[in-house]
């Protein structure tokens, strides 16, 4: 009995484990067949939309030169705040994949008045803002008033752009419907179209902006492909894909992640053991590295920018302008772009690159001639006293090393008896100090906006711009008629010849050394695929795929 009971137990026990091992296997191949299916979908999905496959995260881990700023585009001036702004936010126009022609953006067409007084704007409809927030006439409306009755030193942009002696270049902006907007203008603005499509006039959700104040910055709201998602400061930013947004089938990246990675070396180290996938402040000296490796891709970036020397026009000695002219003589430029850009740059002559309609070739750059610059002190009856030498603690693609760049110019100065020394202090210290005119002689430079001659003179030399992205507090009354001009004069002849003008009396003030227009470098995985650097250096990553 004891065995019968046995074999009975024993006979249940086999037929449990048979059934359990055959809905094992039903199980794994029906896991094999849906794997199988999806790859198949995958594969014939790759070949008739885009480059990425399923088995290739589209998330792109992008290392840059330094964390931003802020988040809220309409307050910062900083390149590294654009490049995460600009993919968050969209404008009113856009500019061409890789130049400054003018596109349509969140306005899918204008119309401008004959006497060039009146833009009239219609809104492309269906879009919303990552709040959910719906944008219309009345979001534009509310972000150029915000821009206009905002404090004159929180908004630089808007009011570098759109003053001019004080006056407001944007009159009054109105609506005709819920997608027409109105723009009446005080004076004619020859870049006008060129100013709304720049980076810092991305159209932030009213919602947003009027609960958070000026807290808009850290959690920014647009209507992008891309989606705030999170910021560890000094360390990441991340932004996610829109799922809502208005145009179809972007963007292909489900994330992107910006890493602040300070040090140029370090970051092509990254980028080479795999951590990230795409670096820009390639030093020049690594390009035949990158060129090398048949994993990666060298990646150049549309030339317009100018790296200079400020020297603070209101701080002794740089009051006087003999001395200014002194320090021209005195560093030797073209040994600076040979020792550090490996020939990805020239030598510059003026404060904007000679692709820029209106530069002036007939000027050349300052010759070194340390005599010179000795006779041009005695003259001055410079009195030898130390000055600081702010040097830019991050590199920047006007100046991949600023502080070896800083060490030649302090020999240079000290050739001909100007003793220094080498100060430095946090990115966003340094933007801040310099422009309240704390510095002696700073690096600094500038990557354009929106590819017009305005854009580089006035914005960075005018007198209205002194306390904003006017860093060395140069003021010349003929030099601002002229600017003043050119920005209302829609005769393009004439406005290069007023530039051209403005131009020469610059380059005998002497308020800067203008040291090098740069062909910035970038290195990314081969994988990355359809990356386009722009000129402005705010790019554009909702066409960009991971292969």
């Amino acid at each position: 009995m004891r065995k019968g009971k046995l074999y009975l137990v024993s006979l249940m026990m086999l037929l449990i484990m048979s059934l359990f091992l055959a809905a094992c296997g039903a199980d794994d191949a029906e896991t094999s067949s849906s794997e199988t299916n999806n790859d198949s979908s995958t594969n014939t999905d790759s070949n008739t939309t885009d480059n990425s496959s399923s088995s290739t995260p589209q998330v792109l881990v992008f290392g840059r030169g330094a964390d931003s700023v802020s988040l809220d585009p309409g307050i910062v001036t900083d390149g590294e705040s654009f490049k995460v702004t600009q993919n968050v936010f969209e404008t009113l126009l856009n500019f061409g994949e890789q130049d400054t022609t003018i596109n349509p953006g969140l306005a899918k067409e204008w119309e401008v008045s004959e006497d060039g007084l009146t833009y009239t704007f219609q809104l492309q409809e269906g879009v919303k803002f990552h709040d959910g927030t719906d944008f219309n006439a009345d979001a534009v409306i509310k972000n150029i008033n915000r821009w206009k009755g905002g404090k004159e030193e929180d908004f630089y942009y808007f009011n570098s752009m759109f003053k001019a002696e004080g006056e407001d270049i944007i009159k009054d902006v109105t609506a005709e419907g819920d997608y027409t907007v109105v723009f009446t203008l005080s004076r004619p603005q020859a870049p006008f179209l060129k100013n709304l499509a720049m980076s810092p006039f991305g159209i932030g959700s009213p919602t947003a902006f009027e609960a958070a104040g000026d807290k808009f910055g850290d959690n920014p709201v647009g209507t992008g492909p891309f989606k705030f998602t999170d910021w560890k400061r000094n360390d990441s930013i991340t932004i996610e894909k829109f799922e809502d947004y208005w145009q179809e089938g972007l963007p292909k990246l489900d994330k992107v992640i910006f890493r602040s990675i300070p040090d140029n070396s370090a970051r092509l180290n990254e980028l080479m053991a795999g951590n990230i996938d795409l670096a820009d402040g390639i030093n020049p000296s690594d390009g035949k590295t990158v060129e090398g490796d048949s994993t990666l891709q060298l990646i150049e970036r549309p030339s317009m920018n100018i790296g200079y020397l400020g020297l603070t026009n209101t701080r002794a000695p740089f009051d006087n302008k003999l001395v200014r002219q002194a320090v021209n003589y005195a560093i030797d430029k073209q040994a600076i772009v040979d020792a550090f850009f490996e020939g990805r740059a020239e030598v510059a002559a003026n404060p904007m690159p000679s692709s820029i309609s209106g530069y002036n070739d007939a000027i050349s750059p300052y010759p070194y001639d340390p005599e010179k610059a000795k006779s041009l002190l005695a003259e001055a009856g410079y009195d030898g006293k130390e000055i600081e030498l702010w040097a830019m603690p991050v590199p920047r693609p006007y100046m991949p090393d600023g502080a070896k760049v800083a060490e030649v110019i302090q020999k240079n100065l000290e050739d001909v008896g100007i003793p220094s020394k080498i100060v430095t202090f946090e990115w966003a210290t340094y933007l801040e100090k310099a422009k309240n005119g704390e510095a002696d002689a700073f690096m600094l430079g500038w990557t354009g906006d929106n590819g017009d001659a305005d854009n580089f003179i006035y914005t960075l030399l005018d007198k209205d711009n002194i306390g904003s992205n006017n860093y060395a507090f140069y003021s010349n009354e003929e030099v601002h008629e002229l600017l003043i001009q050119a920005q209302s004069e829609t005769d393009e002849n004439v406005r290069n010849e007023l530039y051209k003008k403005a131009q020469e009396i610059i380059h005998d003030d002497a308020p800067w050394v203008p040291l090098a227009h740069s062909t910035p470098l970038l290195a990314a995985k081969a994988g990355v695929k359809d990356f386009k650097p722009h000129p402005t250096g705010s790019d554009k990553l909702d066409k960009v795929s991971m292969e």
